[in-house]
């Protein structure tokens, strides 16, 4: 599937230094070697347009979100404040909000899930106790039953590793709709799967100010 998106009716905050959009499921951050459509080409483009000259523009994403996973994702326009807001994250001291649907609900309404992590070929390897090349992971988290057969979850994440959410979801016995490399048997939309970026909360790297950035809640939608 090719998204083209208007970059304008997708900016969630815009200033000359960062720009935050919302991401349609289905569009990659960042190219990839096959040359799927990316976010990173058509917001470089989106400035492009912008310029009153004919000079280069910057932008970087500062994070990623999975191809099929839709959201806040960060850039920032000016090289200046890379570091700043590369080392925000790198710190932890941004604030990572998720919004996911599963079938089943856990044994525990809310909590803390922590877990060990390594990421393998194209899928991320989760237990209870430290193996070889494993780091630590955590989230917290509480639910509602929206249905007989959907269940909200929200989301802090604590530690952002490769497909982490996901995996432990799915280890919890609660794969999130859609996602069938982690065992989901029930399709969500087409490209996608029932996760959602939902908020973001950094400082602005120029200005020190907390910025709080949201996107609706896309997955109460037909529920």
């Amino acid at each position: 599937m090719s998204i083209q998106l208007h970059i304008p009716d997708h900016v969630l905050y815009e200033d000359d230094y960062i720009l935050v959009l919302n991401k349609p499921a289905g569009l990659m951050v960042e190219p990839d070697r096959n040359g799927h459509p990316n976010l990173l080409y058509q917001v470089r483009k989106y400035l492009k347009a912008k310029l009153t000259d004919t000079g280069e523009v910057y932008v970087q994403h500062i994070h990623r979100l999975d191809r099929p996973v839709s959201g806040v994702i960060l850039f920032t326009k000016q090289r200046s404040v890379l570091k700043n807001l590369s080392e925000q994250f790198a710190q932890r001291n941004v604030k990572k909000y998720y919004q996911a649907l599963t079938t089943h609900i856990p044994q525990q309404r809310e909590g803390i899930l922590q877990h060990w992590h390594r990421k393998e070929k194209k899928k991320a390897a989760i237990a209870d106790e430290e193996f070889p090349y494993a780091e630590r992971i955590s989230l917290s988290y509480s639910t509602e039953q929206l249905s007989e057969n959907k269940v909200l979850w929200n989301i802090e994440l604590h530690t952002g590793k490769y497909h982490q959410i996901r995996a432990q979801l799915a280890y919890e016995g609660c794969p999130i709709i859609g996602d069938a490399l982690y065992g989901s048997p029930i399709p969500f939309k087409p490209d996608a799967i029932a996760l959602h970026a939902s908020k973001l909360i950094f400082r602005h790297p120029e200005t020190d100010e907390v910025l709080e950035c949201s996107s609706a809640n896309v997955l109460r939608d037909g529920v």
